[in-house]
């Protein structure tokens, strides 16, 4: 049954993408094989789309951030935002990736900077090595 939600991703409807979104966020280890899929949705056109993506990638861990990383270079700024969502609430397993996100404190768009610095914010001491970068935002103009 999954696979036919995980196809309602790619559904012309929002409120469908959105319900397939929350529903594979709800049903742990049996929806990995479709966080392709889901990750797919960080760069929807519909906000609430996207940022039900980035609940369902937060809740599995090391997997969740792998597919969500896969977008912090995508052509698509709503795609760069919403991979820095999801990595800034996926905890320690998106250590590795902060490096990335601190990339994106450079990102041509004010939104993707800005959800880069939250997203280093939620990281705490990890975040320590890209604080020079952060704090050249203080003087961004957006």
């Amino acid at each position: 049954h999954l696979g036919a939600v995980a196809e309602s991703l790619a559904d012309d409807v929002w409120q469908i993408r959105l319900a397939a979104c929350e529903i594979l966020g709800k049903h742990g280890e049996a929806a990995v094989p479709h966080l392709g899929a889901i990750a797919k949705c960080l760069a929807d056109n519909d906000i609430d789309v996207r940022a039900a993506a980035c609940g369902a990638l937060s809740k599995h861990g090391e997997v969740g951030v792998e597919a969500a990383a896969q977008y912090l270079e995508h052509q698509s700024w709503e795609a760069r935002q919403s991979a820095c969502w999801a990595i800034g609430d996926l905890g320690q397993a998106a250590a590795p990736h902060l490096g990335a996100v601190a990339e994106r404190l450079a990102d041509e768009f004010w939104c993707v900077r800005a959800a880069a610095c939250e997203a280093l914010g939620k990281h705490g001491e990890a975040a320590v090595p890209h604080l020079g970068a952060v704090a050249k935002c203080l003087s961004d103009n957006d």
